[in-house]
């Protein structure tokens, strides 16, 4: 009679078991994170630089979901969750390496050949040169003249057509430090694009690719921000 009544048993005991069994909360947290980077890194394509840094952000829910099906795979009776898990991963790996490698790839072909790449960001003198009165950096100033490539911005309300705009301001970022009080933009934070011949483009919201002849003209900082020491005599847009 006992050996019967052990085997009857022996079932509902791993049922109860079965039933028990915790939702891991990493595997909910690694795919919540996974489906919120991926689809920041298909937002972000169109900038490479920020691409990439949001695509290594996919790196986060990858480790999370990992550390989800190990400590499942080591207690099974505890925990479930591994399919839950098992997407995560494979999302946080595929925008992880696929935005990694596409935002390289659009970074090492978007130079048109004969141009040289520069920013805003290298145009902005470091703290030494500034306290040596060196206000445009002598990699930036070597480049007067010739041709270049930089990306920003068209700041709005340096236009007043929405299509076949010849002239413009290109800047820095789209935030309030370049969409703001004009009087507030630093002098390395702006340009002024002059498309050459019948070139012209049409505005958008996001990020423009330049290249022409830079010009570089220091002693217009005596005159504020509304005239700018950079200038770019546009041949390409993108």
């Amino acid at each position: 009679m006992s050996t019967a009544t052990f085997e009857l048993d022996a079932p509902s005991v791993a049922e109860e078991t079965l039933q028990y069994r915790a939702l891991h909360t990493g595997s909910i947290i690694g795919l919540t994170l996974a489906v919120f980077t991926s689809g920041a890194t298909m937002m972000a394509s169109g900038n490479v630089p920020e691409v990439i840094y949001v695509a290594f952000l996919n790196g986060v829910s990858l480790s999370i979901c990992m550390w989800s099906l190990a400590r499942i795979r080591r207690e099974p009776d505890l925990y479930t969750g591994r399919p839950i898990a098992m997407i995560g991963l494979i999302l946080s790996f595929v925008f992880l390496t696929g935005g990694v490698g596409y935002g390289g790839y659009v970074y090492s072909t978007e130079v048109p050949e004969g141009y040289t790449r520069i920013s805003f960001n290298g145009m902005k003198p470091d703290e030494l040169q500034e306290r040596s009165g060196v206000m445009v950096p002598p990699e930036i100033a070597a480049l007067d003249g010739k041709k270049v490539f930089i990306k920003g911005y068209i700041r709005p309300d340096s236009v007043s057509l929405s299509r076949g705009i010849k002239q413009f301001l290109l800047v820095r970022d789209n935030n309030q430090c370049c969409f703001g009080d004009l009087s507030a933009i630093k002098y390395h934070d702006q340009m002024q694009v002059d498309m050459v011949g019948s070139r012209t483009v049409d505005y958008a919201q996001g990020i423009f690719r330049m290249g022409g002849i830079l010009k570089i003209e220091p002693q217009n900082m005596a005159f504020g921000s509304r005239s700018t020491v950079f200038s770019l005599k546009a041949d390409y847009a993108n």
